[in-house]
């Protein structure tokens, strides 16, 4: 593994993370009472060099940061703990209809309260980097929220704060993202990778201009870049992707398209010794002001595919060049409707 340092901090983080989402709600892979599962998988993660996590307080309303608790009692200043603050699940507990989004509340007030509950649900005293979850601009905006992170970072409370914005991927995004790091000094996070680069194109020289970083998440965009889909792959009903493309149609020209990309980047592993999921996440490591990849990861397998990807050959300026070329033409297809 390799590592990067947490801008603003003296801490080194690994490379590749771990989005304890997979783990921390229903909503995307482990059953949500199986948390001897989750805890296994994270614990595997310490052997591989992995010590960033990436989790939030609404993951399962606190299992999440639960769970992260549960793993590493044992060996907490060996961990890089960031969590997320934002939504009143208090109030509104539970997986919404549709997977919708619970109402934000970004009173000072909320906010430390919420701080308050993550510190005693991850059984620590100070959390590595906070961020804000999904916020729009007018909570960008809000010199009050911000004077609160700011407390609480004095206090030895949060040691850096950033924004993670989604929370799908939203061209709205650019503009608070570029907010948050100029205006704000805040680290961001956001959804970027081979196929979906609207983002990453508009802040990366932003986040290099303010010294800030850039974590990402979703670097295989959907499971497209795992190397596992096929025209004849279907999702279950409540599967994340059902509600990324609801429409069934739209969601199989998106399969059927995504392959077709696919097809035209097989050079990345073409005796290189990268599987296709690892070059996936060295193309977005081939940005300086990245922080860490988060990879949707499920179970043993993967773990350990994603893991190896920091040690498997960055890519070549040539094969940067092509990328960029076949990005700029959208792989010969036609663009999206």
């Amino acid at each position: 593994m390799k590592y990067r340092n947490l801008k603003g901090t003296s801490l080194q983080i690994s490379e590749v993370g771990f989005g304890v989402w997979t783990v921390g709600t229903k909503m995307w892979g482990v059953p949500e009472e199986d948390y001897e599962t989750g805890i296994h998988l994270l614990r595997q993660t310490r052997e591989l060099g992995i010590n960033f996590f990436d989790t939030a307080d609404v993951y399962g309303d606190g299992k999440g940061e639960v769970l992260l608790a549960r793993a590493f009692e044992n060996c907490r200043d060996e961990i890089v703990i960031a969590t997320k603050v934002g939504y009143d699940f208090y109030n509104h507990p539970g997986v919404q209809p549709g997977q919708r989004e619970r109402p934000h509340n970004w009173s000072s007030s909320f906010i430390r309260q919420a701080c308050e509950k993550s510190l005693e649900r991850l059984k620590t005293d100070r959390i590595e980097f906070y961020q804000l979850h999904n916020p729009r601009i007018d909570a960008i905006h809000n010199d009050e929220l911000f004077d609160t992170l700011h407390r609480l970072r004095a206090e030895g409370k949060i040691l850096a704060f950033g924004v993670a914005l989604g929370p799908a991927i939203d061209r709205r995004q650019i503009a608070e993202a570029i907010a948050a790091l100029r205006e704000r000094g805040a680290h961001i996070q956001i959804i970027y990778n081979l196929f979906e680069q609207m983002l990453g194109e508009a802040v990366f020289p932003v986040a290099r201009e303010c010294d800030l970083c850039v974590f990402t998440r979703v670097p295989h965009c959907s499971g497209l870049l795992e190397g596992q889909f096929s025209e004849n792959t279907t999702f279950g009903r409540d599967d994340h992707r059902r509600f990324r493309v609801a429409d069934d149609e739209k969601r199989k020209a998106w399969l059927v398209d995504g392959l077709k990309k696919v097809e035209q980047i097989s050079f990345l592993m073409k005796e290189t010794g990268r599987t296709l999921s690892q070059a996936a996440i060295q193309f977005i490591l081939a940005e300086p002001c990245i922080g860490s990849v988060l990879p949707n990861i499920y179970n043993a397998e993967q773990l350990h595919e994603f893991a190896a990807a920091a040690e498997t050959p960055v890519l070549t300026r040539q094969e940067l060049r092509t990328l960029a070329e076949l990005h700029a033409n959208n792989y010969g297809l036609a663009p999206a409707a």
